[in-house]
């Protein structure tokens, strides 16, 4: 499938993956990271060496966790930065953002540069809060800006939001849909708020228990 997007369009464009490094484990589900920048790179048309990838990603070392951002260029150039891990974090307070996303925007599907707004608003932060939940314009539950969303309802179920309401194939959300710990389905913010536990899920921090503020 292609895009009618054209990275000459934008000649700072990159794919990015961020996962962790862990001395003695190294990178938690490094196929499934390297599995995504090629689906992504199909897309966009971008030339991808995974082999160059894992490479890459086998050469870490060190006696310190590392957060680890890889970047694809259109040339299909690939940088590989680290920079030291974000600080644990048991509970995070989100709030609902107050702009709506297009459902069908191709880039929220794709780890990219082109995150202007999610970066705007995680710049913006208010005091006591650690994340801001999208809504797309049907009212859906999208996504984070880092991270998936899931839910525990009262019966137990664990559910987090479909692609098609607008969100990120997050590494640690396919993990767990691949071992059956997690299914989809739409969610509504009545749905977010009579759920028996709220977790926000990111590759490179886990799964952080959330409360709405």
């Amino acid at each position: 499938m292609e895009s009618p997007f054209r990275a000459s369009d934008d000649p700072d464009f990159r794919l990015i993956e961020t996962f962790g490094y862990w001395p003695g484990r190294g990178v938690e589900d490094l196929s499934l990271h390297l599995a995504r920048l090629a689906r992504s790179a199909d897309v966009f048309g971008l030339p991808f060496d995974a082999d160059e990838a894992a490479r890459r990603v086998d050469a870490l070392s060190g006696h310190k966790a590392l957060r680890c951002r890889m970047t694809l260029a259109p040339s299909g150039a690939l940088a590989l930065e680290t920079a030291a891990m974000p600080a644990v974090a048991d509970l995070w307070h989100f709030t609902f953002a107050a702009q709506r996303l297009d459902a069908e925007d191709l880039f929220l599907r794709h780890k990219t540069t082109r995150r202007a707004l999610y970066d705007r608003v995680r710049a913006d932060l208010p005091a006591g809060v650690d994340e801001v939940v999208f809504l797309n314009s049907r009212g859906e539950v999208c996504e984070g800006t880092i991270t998936n969303i899931a839910i525990t309802t009262t019966e137990g179920q664990r559910l987090t939001p479909p692609l098609s309401s607008g969100c990120l194939p997050g590494v640690m959300r396919q993990r767990l849909l691949e071992a059956g710990q997690l299914r989809e389905a739409v969610l509504l913010p009545e749905d977010v708020a009579e759920a028996q536990q709220i977790h926000l899920l990111n590759a490179l921090r886990g799964e952080i228990i959330a409360r709405r503020v």
